[in-house]
This record gives C-alpha cells, structure tokens and sequence, in this order.
C-alpha cells in the first residue's frame, strides 16, 4: 500500500542532512558549552553558529535568538514575562490578540486574565483575515501587548504582519506573533515587518522537536522565565540542547538557503490538489484566504462527513492527514478557527487538513485524488442527513 504524508503542518520529517549535522554532537563533541575547556568551547562554537543561523533566516542578529524547547514555550515566555514586567512597572495590563490564535496563545491569555490582565480578541473574516480598523480601536492607553500569529496553522491564512507592526510601532505597543508555521515558509524580516518577539520552532522546518526559539528585539526587556543558571545571556536556564541546536541551525540554514524554490513547488502542489477536490467533491468548502497563505495549506470542510472517520479511512488508504491542529486532535470540540470564520457545525465536524511539503510528490497528490472522492461519498451514504437531503432531491 502506498504511503502518503500530507501533514507537514503538525511536523515535518528530520532531513537526511540535519540528522548527520546532529550526530557527532552525541557523541564527539558532546561537552556542556558553559565549560571552558576545549569540549565545552566546541559545543558553544556550534550553538554561536546555530545562532547565526536562525537569526540569518528571520533577518535579526544572533544576539537577539534565545533558543526553547519549542514554540509553545516561546509564546509562554514571550507573553508573562512581557505583560507581567510592564505591569509591574505601571504600563499597563491590556492585551491585543486574535480569536484564532493556536492555544498555545490563547491558554497564556486565559492564565494572564486570572491574574488580572485584560486582554482583547480580535474577530476575524470568513478568510480568517483580522481587521486593521478593529486592531486600532482596540488599543488603549493601557495596552502593552498585541500578539498575533504569522501564518494560521489550521487554514493556512497570512494575516498582515508589517501593517500590525507599524500601528503598534506608532503607537508605542510591543508587537508579538507565533511565526511557527510561517517560519521557513514565508520570508520573513523582523525589522522589514516590525516585530518585537517571534516564536518559532524547530520542527516545522524539518528539524528536530524539542527545541525552539524566541526572537527579541535588541532594547526589548524580557524578564527570565526559567530561572536557574546563567545560560542564554543569563535569560534563559538550563544546559543547552546542542544536538538539538544544531539540528535547528541546520534546518534554518537549508531553509533560507532553498526558500523560493520550495514555495514555488508547495504552492503548485497545493493548488493541484485543491483545484482537484473541488472539481470532484460537492459541497464542499475551502477554507482561509486565497492567495496571502501558506503555501503548503489545504484547508477543507466536507458537509454531511464526520472529520474523525475521514482521517481514519484515509489512514487506512496509507494517507496521514488531520482534521485541525495536532495539538487539540484529542478533542471533541469543533475547531475555534472553524467557528470563528463563521462556518456552521455541519460543515466544521466534517474538517480536513492536508499539507503538502519537501518530500510531497505529484503521485502522492494524484493518490490523494484519486482516493479522497470515494472516502467522501462512502461516508456521506452512511449519513442520515445526506440521505434525507438525497432523498428530498429525487
């Protein structure tokens, strides 16, 4: 049976090249690089390079990387230390963000309002698209924060990253956005686009879990979120995950080195396999904007199909795909994003995410093609709904 990965937006596969830069980290080099000694300075000289290199592929300076155990932590660190130090300092206890936010981001507000933070979400459009005149009415005197994603990781949509940056620029407020899936994806210029913090993560970008980043703004205090030693300029401790460091320079190295060429082929495998189920499912949606998206993002609801069957009958075909983010994929609930961009529970319980990548091919999408139509209608006979609509229609 033929294997087909299209969920490159939960995680991506280690490439070949990033697995043999991590090795000899293991094994070799394998000292703690607080050490002074001549092992500890080669693991500190690989992570110095590392750090270049995920700094290159976001257009900010090494000593603005600060390297996590990954996005979530990122948006954490990012989030508490920024509101509760400003608080403290009597700026404020307002924050801005979005109603289709990856929990990640929600969950870190929720916490902040028990603690007495107020925070505002923004709606979004049927393309999941905020609006620049909600963002500005939105903010008050006593606004400290306005996070807002890069790129959605459910339906794929860009929102308008340098135009948020500049209304915050001018209006003195911070601006926040969880670049994850938009990291190695987009081009990305922090100051082009003026970003104060960005979260990113290792695993998106055929890297290895685990390890992360946060990007701030040089002048941008950002209060310790784990205390203990003095590793990442005395802001984050904890012994360094060189392996993992490594992997993530790599993979970041890679990335910026083949950017343009990977999005021209994601896109074009994108819209094959878009164009294609639309033309022979019916009564279908797509969702997320058309064009200012991740290239790889395929966002769809089937009416009248349940999303878990979906992804187990796929799953049966040899075909991995998902139903939203893998991060609530336990849950019941349908999808916030979904919710949010106006769709109706008949069309959000029946959400299919494909997302193509690097190793995606034209035969994978043809297999796709050639097997989700027969999935969909399987699904809808089983349905009373579809048959009582069908029935209606004779």
């Amino acid at each position: 049976m033929k294997k087909v990965y299209l969920d490159y937006s939960a995680t991506t596969p280690v490439k070949p090249e990033v697995v043999e830069a991590m090795l000899p980290y293991f094994t070799e080099y394998y000292g703690n690089a607080s050490s002074i000694y001549e092992v500890g300075r080669e693991a500190k000289a690989a992570m110095n390079v590392a750090r270049e290199e995920v700094a290159r592929l976001i257009g900010a300076k090494p000593s603005e990387i600060f390297f996590t155990a990954g996005g979530t932590e990122s948006d954490n660190w990012a989030l508490k230390s920024i509101a509760q130090d400003l608080k403290a300092k009597g700026r404020g206890n307002h924050l801005i963000t979005t109603k289709i936010e990856h929990h990640a981001i929600l969950h870190t507000c929720e916490a902040l309002e028990k603690q007495g933070f107020e925070v505002t979400y923004l709606e979004v459009d049927h393309q999941g698209m905020i609006s620049l005149e909600a963002l500005e009415e939105a903010i008050r005197p006593e606004t400290i924060l306005i996070t807002v994603m890069y790129v959605n990781n459910e339906i794929g949509t860009m929102q308008p990253v340098k135009a948020i940056g500049e209304i915050a620029r001018a209006r003195g407020v911070l601006f926040h956005t969880d670049a994850v899936q938009a990291l190695g994806n987009v081009a990305i210029d922090v100051d082009h686009d003026r970003i104060d913090l960005l979260s990113m993560s290792a695993h998106k970008i055929y890297g290895p879990k685990g390890i992360g980043a946060l990007y701030v703004r040089q002048g941008t205090r950002i209060t310790p979120f784990i205390h203990g030693g003095a590793q990442e300029n005395k802001r984050r401790a904890g012994t360094e995950n060189i392996p993992a460091i490594v992997g993530f320079g790599e993979a970041a190295r890679l990335a910026g080195l083949h950017l343009q060429a990977h999005i021209e082929k994601l896109t074009a495998l994108r819209e094959k396999l878009k164009d294609g189920i639309l033309s022979a499912v019916p009564e279908v949606v797509y969702n997320g904007h058309p064009t200012e998206r991740h290239p790889g993002n395929v966002n769809l609801c089937f009416k009248y199909v349940e999303g878990e069957a979906m992804i187990l009958l796929l799953d049966h075909l040899g075909i991995a795909a998902s139903s939203g983010s893998a991060c609530t994929s336990g849950s019941l609930d349908p999808s916030h994003v979904l919710m949010a961009i106006g769709l109706s529970h008949e069309y959000t319980n029946g959400s299919l995410r494909l997302s193509v990548g690097d190793f995606t091919s034209e035969e994978d999408v043809d297999y796709v093609l050639e097997k989700l139509p027969a999935v969909i209608l399987r699904l809808r006979e089983m349905s009373p709904l579809y048959e009582a609509v069908q029935g209606g229609r004779a």
